[in-house]
């Protein structure tokens, strides 16, 4: 309800901001989010719409307090005549600062039709009522308002709910005021509101920010209206419009912005297209444009702009232009002075995918010492960085890159192994944990990934002087003591979760050193009688996840589609895995296993004990104990059975 004129509004809690409720309205599709840079605490307030916040404010209204008391001193009693004089006193003085101000009277009446309108459990019938009610109200008077905290978000109401109509209206009377309206603290959430819901009028108001975007970058309020529009709503083509900037005067003012569909093709494709058949002349004063756009934006780190994607993206096409120079020395001279002015803020850049192209460039063509400096650099934030899909590319890259593998082993991957257990819960850490054993495996990784990971194997090679094969060998070997010891730790929780027993079964198979540890612990889970007496907490073979993962370690590799064997790590024995399975589980759970689903596992047991041959003599006798006679006539009763027909034919060959 709105605050009543006078009245006092009550003290902020220190709890913090209260939470905003979701809205449901179908009017207002579901909103993006900006990436948010891995240097930034993950207990992040968002920044959300103002037309949401539950206060309902008078532009100018004050927060009537008393004045400070001495605690020491005795109270003197107060006198309600007294009170009730000042309060009425204060209520006259409200309402005249209130009808000082312009446009007073329409706010008045406009705040009763948004009162009605902005409620969330109204008819639809009953919100469009209200909506034409304070359209009419408004009409002709939104630019003049809108600056206001109030009136904005009644505008944001309007747009939000409203009609396309009504919305094309709103658009139409702020034309030519976009620019201002983003500079402000209370209307440029309209500005991004109109961007999103307006994507007729979207490229209209983009053209309205040109000329001034790298100014609009630096400035606190309008920075993140652009890096909204750049990264969530624009095509693009729109997005050419605000890059546009980046490239200088003599691109703005010579090239076509609108038009044909073949300028628009060109203008898509950025400073490459914007390059395509101009002289070597014109590149370099291109070039220098950018450069000094980019510099002005990181000198400024303060303001916020690095890590925005219309940044990064402004820097890619820079590098990748840079590498077409036919000068080898001038192509290192300009990389080394932009590497030299954001080597420091390079954390605030990896999480976008341009942004992590670039680190990923330095990565691969930086000295030693340049790659010191990165690891360095984003060293603090490796675990947020393993959990977000493009900056772990650049953790990935440099495990692939960078030769001094002791450094990457102490400042990146004992901080990967550290925070396993808060990893392998999401698919992006379970990968990060995956790479370190595996790196690359189709298994894990999608094709798209693997591309982009290999787009730095051709600087790789001439900037790395180690074999690939060795450096991530060293890794592997890095990482397989502090992750073996994890499973010990943790493995019944991690068998039973799906993810994690991915995660164990790459460990298992491709870490170096002593497994019995691990491999002990492994089958503990499973040792308990099966099946388990208690329907709530099911026996962990019964799961199916866990059922291959057993398999899995039972046959010593993965099976390959291509081949249609089983690649079989040498890193992993699996005769060792099956002798001691004979020796912790059960001859009753063994037998019980091997007469339910979970058939195969046992199958797998009998298939390596006979692969084995006279290593696993003592075993192969007594699994002929376990299996053989009326076990063997039991299972061949019902043939069809999941696994069953396979563990017959093993049980024939032991």
């Amino acid at each position: 309800m709105p605050t009543t004129i006078g009245s006092k509004r009550s003290a902020p809690s220190r709890s913090g901001p209260k939470a905003k409720k979701a809205h449901t309205s179908s009017a207002d599709p579901k909103e993006g989010k900006r990436s948010r840079p891995v240097t930034q605490p993950i207990a992040v307030v968002e920044e959300i719409d103002s037309d949401d916040d539950e206060a309902d404010l008078v532009d100018g209204e004050e927060v009537v307090g008393e004045e400070g008391m001495d605690v020491d001193e005795p109270r003197a009693p107060k006198d309600p005549n007294a009170s009730r004089e000042s309060h009425q006193a204060q209520r006259l003085l409200h309402q005249q600062r209130r009808a000082a101000k312009p446009h007073s009277a329409i706010l008045v009446e406009a705040k009763k039709a948004w009162s009605l309108a902005r409620q969330k459990n109204v008819s639809k019938q009953e919100r469009t009522k209200h909506l034409d009610n304070l359209m009419n109200i408004v009409r002709g008077q939104v630019k003049d308002i809108v600056f206001k905290h109030d009136a904005s978000r009644i505008i944001q109401t309007i747009v939000k709910h409203g009609s396309p109509a009504q919305r094309e209206e709103i658009v139409a009377e702020l034309k030519g005021h976009y620019q201002a309206l983003a500079q402000n603290k209370y209307s440029k959430f309209l500005v991004t509101k109109l961007i999103r819901l307006c994507p007729g009028h979207r490229q209209s108001i983009l053209l309205e920010f040109q000329g001034s975007v790298r100014k609009l970058l630096l400035h606190r309020e309008a920075s993140g209206v652009l890096a909204d529009a750049f990264e969530l709503y624009a095509n693009a083509y729109e997005r050419s419009l605000l890059l546009k900037d980046f490239y200088g005067k003599e691109a703005s003012l010579f090239t076509v912005t609108a038009g044909s569909t073949e300028a628009k093709e060109k203008s898509k494709l950025g400073l490459s297209g914007l390059f395509a058949g101009a002289d070597k002349e014109r590149r370099r004063r291109i070039l220098s444009a950018v450069q000094e756009n980019l510099t002005a934006i990181f000198n400024n780190s303060d303001k916020g702009a690095v890590s925005h994607a219309i940044v990064h993206r402004a820097f890619w096409e820079y590098l990748a232009a840079i590498n077409e120079l036919e000068d080898t020395a001038e192509q290192e001279k300009l990389r080394r002075e932009m590497f030299e002015l954001c080597q420091d803020v390079l954390a605030e850049m990896v999480h976008t995918k341009d942004g992590s192209r670039v680190v990923r460039e330095f990565i691969a063509q930086g000295t030693a010492k340049d790659r010191k400096h990165i690891v360095k650099a984003i060293k603090p934030h490796v675990e947020r960085m393993c959990t977000d899909d493009e900056a772990q590319l650049v953790l990935f890259t440099a495990l692939d890159v960078i030769d001094d593998t002791k450094l990457t082993a102490k400042s990146l991957v004992t901080d990967i192994t550290a925070c396993a257990s808060a990893l392998y819960v999401s698919p992006q850490g379970r990968r990060a944990l995956i790479y370190l054993m595996s790196p690359r495996t189709r298994r894990h990784f999608t094709p798209a990934q693997i591309a982009i990971l290999a787009e730095t194997d051709s600087m790789r090679a001439t900037t790395s002087k180690k074999d690939a094969a060795v450096r991530s060998e060293e890794i592997r070997k890095a990482a397989s003591e502090p992750l073996l010891s994890w499973i010990s730790q943790n493995a019944d929780q991690l068998v039973r979760d799906p993810g994690g027993s991915l995660v164990v079964g790459e460990i298992m198979l491709y870490a170096n050193g002593e497994k019995a540890a691990a491999s002990k612990a492994l089958l503990d889970v499973i040792a308990p009688s099966y099946p388990s007496e208690d329907p709530a907490n099911p026996h962990a073979i019964s799961l199916p996840h866990v059922s291959r993962l057993y398999k899995l370690l039972l046959q010593g590799g993965h099976f390959s589609h291509f081949t249609k064997s089983i690649e079989r790590s040498s890193s992993f024995s699996r005769t060792t895995f099956a002798t001691q399975f004979t020796e912790l589980v059960s001859k009753e759970s063994a037998v019980a296993m091997a007469k339910d689903e979970t058939a195969f596992v046992v199958a797998a047991l009998c298939e390596t004990v006979i692969a084995a041959g006279d290593d696993a003599s003592n075993v192969r006798k007594e699994l002929q104990g376990w299996l053989a006679g009326d076990v063997q006539k039991a299972l061949k009763k019902d043939p069809e059975q999941r696994g069953r027909k396979v563990l017959i034919e093993q049980i024939a060959a032991l």
